[in-house]
């Protein structure tokens, strides 16, 4: 099963410690349950959850917006996309179900992707950002959306994989 692992890069000044323990928890139980991690390969979350799943033996792939060079130390495959932040589209498409923690305008981009798609997604509550914000229903709240919410990194990975086997 491939899952995505959305969330804030390096550069979000709100990018808060909890949500990048919650990202290394994720990707470690994504490598536990035998899953590939996929991300847009960088910072942040990305870079968090692709050290989980490192610490667990896991693989991580990496869709990069322009080069190689961008990857994360963590990423095993890292494919540049030469999309910029297009790329979003490519790492919802190749997930079987999208975890998102905190996050801006991107990982916002890659909900409403996965939720156009039909894909599962699971938002980790309490790790700030655009999931706070969806959670609390203080954003898109006259939409009809199909989300699952999660309190906990363990519980986030646990969802992901029963919505696929169902």
């Amino acid at each position: 099963m491939l899952v995505a692992v959305c969330g804030s890069d390096a550069d979000d000044a709100h990018l808060s410690s909890v949500a990048l323990a919650v990202a290394e928890r994720v990707g470690r139980g994504i490598a536990q349950r035998g899953g590939v991690l996929v991300c847009g390969g960088r910072g942040g979350v990305m870079r968090a959850a692709c050290k989980g799943a490192k610490e667990m033996k896991g693989v991580t792939v990496g869709l990069l917006p322009d080069s190689k060079d961008e990857a994360n130390e963590f990423v095993d495959i890292p494919l540049s996309t030469g999309l910029g932040m297009r790329r979003n589209f490519l790492v919802v498409s190749a997930a079987d179900a999208v975890i998102a923690i905190g996050g801006r305008w991107g990982t916002l981009n890659e909900i409403s992707f996965a939720m156009i798609f039909q894909k599962p997604v699971v938002l980790v509550a309490g790790t700030g950002g655009c999931v706070d914000e969806l959670v609390t229903g203080n954003l898109m709240k006259e939409s009809e959306s199909r989300f699952y919410v999660a309190g906990s990194a363990e519980e986030a990975v646990e969802k992901a994989f029963a919505l696929c086997r169902k």
